[in-house]
Formats: structure tokens, C-alpha cells, sequence
């Protein structure tokens, strides 16, 4: 028996463009949910403004896309067995999942809020009190790692782990192996909390031991042009692309093409861009900062370092690239790995969370 199959969900969330961790995940869930016959209403909360001027509006932009996404929210929780609601932390969960849950409760709809921020610890360490205020009246809180459920935990709300799907189709390895470089990657968004300079400095180091080492950058962000200065300045502009954000498909290529995937960020939870290197077939080398000692192993699924630490970045790169058996174990391991971030693996879960939100008395 297909349990989705005529359930009612709205689906709330960001939806690319931009292309990003949250948007891409939303729109793979309403995509998979509609293949198991699920009847999805998307609520987007990112959607473009109307007018377009009203963008450039300071003071009011926040209000010509609220007042659009509040009345989406009500008529889809008025069509919804139950509303899903993608949440992250800051003026995104104050803006967009807390009137969510308070629509539904208006509506008498369950809720089940699926929180993803990386930045959830410090947020929470502000802001639990108005947090838990909203969760009150939520059926089910899923995060999708055991770093999540402890944070929450720390401020008294109970969490269920449910894994980011990672769609193994597009992102897997190439089928005809290629010939061992020193292309290095990085799938973030080039904002201070990912610290892509310390990638900039650590591919310095790695480019004075190999000088057929590259880097691309796939990401957008405030600091494009200060990377590519700094780049100029380390004397490394010449062998490092910035390519923008990428679809779903460009970023399966790219990851293809890839020697080491490098995550330098500073703060993070579950990242998608870890797990579909690991499915390419792509060694990770990461800081071990967040959530990201919980979705892999050191030195068994990726190598792990210290943020901030371009010298030690750059010597697991060389680890890597220098020894042809570590570089395969992490390559199966992190294969084995991903396979429980697989649709077939995470559905039951989803669909018991949805169940349970549905029975639940006096929603």
C-alpha cells in the first residue's frame, strides 16, 4: 500500500532560483512526493516579487512578499491534510515557518516543520523562547541530523531525525572512470559563514605541490568580488573558476569532474553538497564543524580539520590526491554511506511522520 498516495500535503518552502541547499530539497520533495501520488500544493516563500520594483524597496520589500505568501499559506492549508514546513533560522523563521505554523492552527491543519538551518545553535540561543511558542503547536519538529535533534533538545523541544534525500539517479559516479587529476571543488555560497577564503589559502598550498592542481567555485554570494581579489592576491586567479550557482544537473557534472570536494564552512548542519560528492564517487575533505562529524567519519567517509586551518585543508587534500588507497576507501565508504540518504530508505519515516501528525487528537 503506497501511503502518500491521495494525502493532501502543502509543501512550504524556498524553490530555486537561487539554486541552494533548502530550495533544491523542497523541490525534490515535491517532486517525489507527486510520483508517489501525493496531491502537493507548493506555497513558495522565496517567490519573486510583484511588482519587481518593489525589490529595490527597502523598507516595504518584506511586506510586497509577505502579504502574497500569508494568503497562499491560507488557501493551501484550507486544501492540506497536513502542511510541511521547511524552516531555517534568523528573520526566515520569523518571516516565513512561525506564521506557517500559526496559519495551520487558524486552519486546524497538523504541521510538521522540517528545520535545516546550519545556524540553528546560535539562533536558538536567542531566540528558544519565541521558538517554542510556535512548536507548541506542532505535530512533529524533523531535522535531519543528530546534531539538529541535540540543539533542540538543549532548549527542550523533541526532534526526529529524518535524512536529506540525496536523488542517487543524477548524482552518482561517472560510469567510465576518469583519469586521476587535482581538480578540487566547492559547492558553496560565498558568504562569510562558509569561509571560502580559507579554501583560497589552502589551494595556494596545495598548488606549490601541484601545479596541475585546479578549484572551482560553484556558489554566489556578497563576497564574489572579495574571493577574486584575494585569489589575485595569493597569485592563484589563473587556476581557479568562479562558475556561479549551478542547476541540479550542472552541479552532477561538475561533482563528476571533481578530484577532492572541499567544505570549508564554519558553521553547518546536514550539507547537501557532502552528501552528493560522496555519491558522485568524490572524497570530501571538510571542517569538522555542526553537524558534519555526524553525517560522516573521519578519516573512514571523508577527512575532517580544523576550521580555519588552511594548512591542515590543504595537507588532507594532498593526503588524498598523493595516496591512490585512502583516496578509493573514502570513495567506497562514502558510496556505502549515502545509499540511507536514497528516497526508498527515507520515505517510511516521512510517511510515518505524516500519519502520526493526521491522527494526532485536537490538532
Amino acid at each position: 500500500m503506497n501511503p502518500f498516495e491521495g494525502l493532501r500535503i502543502g509543501l512550504v518552502g524556498p524553490l530555486p532560483p537561487p539554486a541552494g541547499g533548502m530550495a533544491n530539497q523542497t523541490r525534490q520533495l515535491a517532486e517525489l512526493l507527486s510520483a508517489e501520488r501525493a496531491s502537493v500544493v507548493l506555497v513558495q516563500s522565496n517567490a519573486p516579487y510583484r511588482p519587481a520594483f518593489a525589490a529595490r524597496l527597502p523598507m516595504l520589500r518584506a511586506l510586497f512578499r509577505l502579504v502574497p505568501y500569508l494568503c497562499a499559506l491560507w488557501r493551501a492549508a484550507g486544501r492540506a491534510d497536513v502542511l510541511h514546513v521547511m524552516a531555517n533560522s534568523g528573520w526566515s523563521w520569523h518571516l516565513f515557518a512561525a506564521p506557517a505554523i500559526w496559519v495551520a492552527r487558524a486552519r486546524r491543519v497538523p504541521v510538521v516543520v522540517n528545520y535545516r538551518g546550519g545556524e540553528a545553535a546560535s539562533f536558538l540561543d536567542r531566540s528558544a523562547g519565541m521558538v517554542r511558542w510556535s512548536m507548541r503547536r506542532v505535530a512533529t519538529l524533523a531535522v535531519p541530523s543528530v546534531f539538529l535533534e541535540r540543539v533542540f533538545a538543549r532548549h527542550g523541544m523533541a526532534a526526529q531525525v529524518l535524512p536529506n534525500v540525496v536523488d542517487l539517479a543524477r548524482f552518482c559516479p561517472d560510469a567510465t572512470p576518469k583519469p586521476v587529476g587535482a581538480h578540487l571543488v566547492v559547492a558553496r555560497n560565498l558568504e562569510p559563514i562558509y569561509d571560502n577564503d580559507t579554501a583560497l589559502r589552502a589551494f595556494r598550498l596545495v598548488l606549490d605541490r601541484r601545479a596541475d592542481a585546479c578549484l572551482t567555485i560553484a556558489g554566489s554570494g556578497p563576497e564574489e568580488a572579495h574571493l577574486k581579489s584575494l585569489a589575485a592576491e595569493l597569485g592563484v586567479a589563473g587556476a581557479v573558476r568562479f562558475i556561479g550557482k549551478l542547476d541540479r544537473d550542472a552541479m552532477a557534472t561538475l561533482y563528476r569532474s571533481a578530484d577532492v570536494s572541499l567544505n570549508p564552512s564554519l558553521v553547518d548542519n546536514a550539507p547537501n553538497s557532502i552528501l552528493e560528492a560522496m555519491a558522485s564517487g568524490v572524497p570530501v575533505v571538510s571542517t569538522d564543524v555542526g553537524g558534519v562529524p555526524f553525517i560522516v567519519e573521519h578519516g573512514v567517509t571523508a577527512l575532517l580539520v580544523p576550521p580555519k586551518d588552511a594548512a591542515a585543508m590543504a595537507a588532507a587534500v594532498l593526503r588524498v590526491l598523493d595516496d591512490p588507497l585512502l583516496r578509493e576507501r573514502l570513495r567506497a565508504a562514502g558510496l556505502a554511506e549515502v545509499g540511507r540518504h536514497a528516497w526508498s530508505q527515507v520515505k517510511a519515516g516521512l510517511a510515518a511522520m505524516y500519519r502520526a501528525a493526521i491522527d494526532r487528537p485536537g490538532h
